[in-house]
């Protein structure tokens, strides 16, 4: 198999993963409300107080989620109030889980001040800390540095 990396010009980004996934979720906004979403908040004044952002721009954001089929919308009504609506995590937005763990991780190692981590997450059975890690699907854990670059149904290559 040839490793991409050796003739990286070849090759277009056009349809590159990375950057698609970015058009999705590469603002601060949206990652801190997946972040909430992900701790649970579910209502929008919510969302507004803990991500620190005002409401025109949190209505926005939230607006462009659920497009996106990262959250969706279910109407409430509390007695004698009018209907609104909460945000719950689609399974398309919970499957950011590793993607933001990763993400604290690394910010916990590089990010953090010197009192350390805001919080820990920990594996509710055993109580240890969870760390985002790269696995093969045979079960290997692997190193960044023994992963082959190889081409895909989709690459587009340059001519």
């Amino acid at each position: 198999m040839e490793d991409l990396r050796e003739d990286r010009d070849s090759w277009s980004s056009a349809n590159c993963s990375i950057a698609r996934a970015m058009d999705i979720v590469g603002s601060r906004s949206t990652v801190l409300v997946l972040r909430e979403a992900l701790l649970g908040t579910r209502r929008f004044d919510d969302f507004v107080r803990r991500v620190g952002v005002g409401e025109p721009a949190m209505a926005a954001r939230l607006k462009e989620m659920v497009a996106a089929d990262l959250l969706e919308r279910i109407p409430y009504r509390e007695p004698g109030q009018r209907t609104r609506h909460e945000y719950q995590l689609t399974r398309k937005g919970r499957d950011l889980m590793p993607v933001l763990t990763a993400l604290r991780n690394w910010g916990d190692t590089w990010a953090a001040d010197d009192t350390g981590p805001s919080v820990i997450a920990e594996h509710r059975d055993c109580g240890q800390p969870i760390r985002a890690v790269l696995r093969c699907a045979a079960g290997h854990d692997v190193d960044s540095g023994d992963i082959d670059i190889t081409a895909g149904p989709g690459l587009i290559r340059r001519v």
